[in-house]
C-alpha cells in the first residue's frame, strides 16, 4: 500500500510518500508545498497553492490512502482558524481525488515514530530517518508528514481488522434479528 502523509500548513505544507509492504516501510518522497510568495493578506491564492499542490502530489505518485495531521487549538485563535483553513485545502483536495482519509493528532505521531508524545521536531526527524533508511534528516515539515505516512502504516492494520470485525458484527446481529440466530 502506498501512503501519502500530510502536514498542513497554510506557508509550508509537508508531504510525504512511504510504501509499506507487511512491516516493510519504503521512503517513495517527500518534500512541501509553499505557499510564501503570495501576500500574506492573500488567503484565497495560498489555499488555492495549497488544493492544487496536494492534488499534484496525489496525481504524481498515486497513493492509495492519506494521513492528514488534526489541526491543535494555538493560543491564537486567529492562528488556529488560519491553519484550519489551509487544513481543510489539502483534506478537500484528498477527498476530490477519491482517497481515503486518515486523521492522526501530533501525539499520536510522536508515540508512533520516536515512541513517546513529548518528543522533540529533531527527534521525530531523526526517528523518521532511520526507519525509512533516508541518507539524510528530511525537513521538519516533510518528516512530519513523513511521520504520519508511518503512523497509519502501524495503525491501519488495526483499522481493517476493526472494520472487518465491525462488519462480521453486523450480519450477526443482522441474522439474529431475523430470527436465525440460535
Amino acid at each position: 500500500m502506498r501512503i501519502l502523509g500530510i502536514d498542513p500548513g497554510l506557508r509550508t505544507t509537508g508531504f510525504g510518500v512511504v510504501d509499506v509492504d507487511g512491516a516493510r516501510l519504503r521512503y517513495v518522497a517527500s518534500g512541501t508545498i509553499q505557499t510564501h510568495q503570495v501576500q500574506t493578506r492573500a488567503l484565497p491564492a495560498r489555499l488555492k497553492i495549497l488544493f492544487d499542490g496536494v492534488r499534484e502530489v496525489v496525481a504524481r505518485y498515486q497513493p492509495q490512502a492519506a494521513a492528514v495531521e488534526i489541526v491543535f487549538v494555538n493560543v491564537n485563535p486567529q492562528s488556529t482558524l488560519l491553519l484550519g483553513q489551509a487544513r481543510g485545502a489539502c483534506l478537500t483536495a484528498l477527498v476530490d481525488a477519491d482517497l481515503p482519509v486518515f486523521e492522526y493528532t501530533a501525539l499520536q505521531l510522536k508515540r508512533a515514530v520516536a515512541g513517546h508524545g513529548r518528543a522533540q521536531k529533531a527527534q521525530v526527524q531523526a526517528m523518521v530517518q532511520r526507519l525509512l533508511q533516508l541518507p539524510g534528516l528530511p525537513g521538519p515539515d516533510a518528516a512530519d508528514a513523513l511521520g504520519l505516512a508511518i503512523t497509519h502504516a502501524h495503525a491501519s492494520p488495526v483499522l481493517d481488522a476493526l472494520q472487518t470485525g465491525g462488519e462480521r458484527l453486523t450480519q450477526s446481529t443482522s441474522q439474529y434479528r431475523r430470527g436465525r440466530g440460535r
